[in-house]
């Protein structure tokens, strides 16, 4: 059964086919595409196509992606999760996208926090990755935020529109506890 997740203002749940209009209303943005790695939809099948691989991947175990669902409209807002998973190694890379009338009102914040909770907690991985395109000064923000610490460039990583982009590359580590005798 996938999870589900609540927070204060939103609820965490799986994405379905029912979703694809709304992914395409802001995936076929430039303003959200171009720091994902990948072109700007221009049908509402690739946005059909998308949740399909969203499914793939957790029935997989190669990852997990909620749809952010705004508790008090029912919309979604955007999706975040875990990708490149292994549960041999305990890791994962987060990614998350949010529609951009929803940009700045700690949305990105509340989902990440719950969705790092989960990573740690529920599916006990100790490292959290994230790779961020060196321009999105926002993604970057919200992870240093966040504890995430930067580790180094990955040079020419991603391509976005035929063009290579350099990205950062950020982790964050479950803090073991430690027992005092």
């Amino acid at each position: 059964m996938f999870p589900q997740i609540e927070t204060d203002r939103l609820r965490l749940r799986e994405i379905e086919q029912d979703d694809a209009a709304s992914l395409f209303a802001y995936f076929s943005t430039d303003e959200v595409t171009r720091y994902y790695g990948q072109d700007s939809f221009q049908q509402i099948e690739q946005a059909e196509d998308l949740i399909k691989s969203f499914s793939a991947s957790y029935d997989e175990t190669k990852g997990i992606r909620w749809g952010i669902e705004h508790k008090e409209t029912n919309e979604l807002i955007g999706t975040i999760g875990f990708h490149l998973l292994s549960l041999r190694h305990k890791r994962a890379e987060i990614g998350y996208d949010l529609h951009p009338e929803h940009w700045g009102k700690g949305y990105a914040s509340e989902a990440v926090k719950a969705a790092i909770s989960y990573g740690f907690e529920v599916m006990e991985l100790t490292r959290i990755g994230a790779v961020v395109f060196i321009e999105n000064e926002a993604s970057s923000k919200l992870l240093l935020k966040l504890g995430f610490e930067k580790e180094g460039v990955l040079r020419d990583y991603m391509y976005q529109n035929g063009t290579a982009h350099d990205t950062y590359i950020y982790s964050l580590l479950k803090v073991p506890v430690r027992h005092t005798t």
